[in-house]
């Protein structure tokens, strides 16, 4: 039986939030401790745990067929594959940052600069398109250190929660590209398995669907309820249902999440009342 090849990275919270939705969209891996290749139960589905910074050639060679992976590496290591889905999740910044206590006007400051990064590519096009020219040290690791020991001007690093350029006495100046978890598909993958990633597609585009959107029921009087109605979203429309008390009515809707509160708001000072939110686990159209 044909089986899709999935690359997830094999550790970190980048592979946690990955096994996560894959188990969201139903699929049961049966993954042991330091296992490098795990099986699914129930859908046609292999998983290779890799490298991250490995997994774009994998893709590239088709090793694997189809890879979670953090757009920013994608961008670094393998700028021309595709990507099918934006998951999401693992959301950071590639930036420039330099010591807090030297001052900063623009980009051109960085001219003629000592710059450590694990992302020479990503710099590199960022500069050339600024035209700024500067000196490029690679280093796999911790960058954040290279200024206090001399060895760089500035870095260009991850930023996530801002914390660690904090501690290593670092402040933020360029951000260059933002990122997120994204789906990627390798160009040698075949129609058979190219039929599968399109039913895991659906899978994980209703799992996403879900994650943005609350359910929402409340009640409403009978003489407000098109006031109601007017401030409503929904799949198609919201469900109205009759209450056994006279003069009310259920509604039912979906409601997403990044406008949920000024929704809720709105929907108080219109006149519903018992107000119920719930979690939408998945959302299939």
């Amino acid at each position: 039986m044909t089986k899709i090849r999935i690359a997830i990275q094999k550790s970190g919270r980048l592979n946690e939030d990955s096994l996560k939705i894959l188990k969201e969209a139903g699929i049961s891996i049966d993954n042991g401790k330091d296992q490098l290749k795990a099986t699914a139960r129930n859908f046609p589905l292999e998983v290779f745990y890799l490298r991250n910074g490995d997994i774009p050639q994998y893709l590239r060679d088709g090793v694997v067929d189809i890879a979670i992976i953090g757009e920013n590496v994608l961008i670094e290591k393998g700028a021309e594959i595709t990507i099918a889905e934006r998951l999401g999740f693992s959301k950071c910044k590639v930036s420039l940052a330099i010591p807090k206590s030297v001052a900063y006007n623009s980009v051109k400051d960085f001219e003629g600069k000592r710059i450590a990064t694990s992302y020479p590519n990503t710099v590199r096009n960022y500069f050339e398109a600024k035209g700024v020219s500067a000196d490029l040290h690679i280093i796999n690791g911790s960058v954040e250190i290279a200024p206090n020991i001399g060895l760089a001007d500035g870095i260009c690093d991850i930023v996530s929660s801002g914390s660690t350029l904090f501690k290593n006495n670092l402040k933020e100046v360029e951000v260059m590209l933002t990122s997120e978890a994204v789906l990627a598909v390798s160009p040698k993958i075949d129609t058979q398995r190219t039929k599968l990633l399109k039913k895991l597609q659906f899978r994980l585009q209703s799992v996403l669907r879900a994650r943005k959107s609350k359910y929402v029921l409340l009640n409403a009087p009978t003489e407000k309820l098109d006031d109601i109605l007017q401030l409503l979203p929904g799949m198609r429309s919201p469900t109205v249902l009759p209450l056994a008390e006279e003069g009310w009515s259920s509604v039912h809707t979906v409601i997403n999440k990044d406008k949920f509160w000024d929704v809720i708001d709105e929907l108080k000072q219109a006149g519903a009342e018992g107000i119920l939110v719930c979690p939408i686990e998945k959302m299939v159209l």
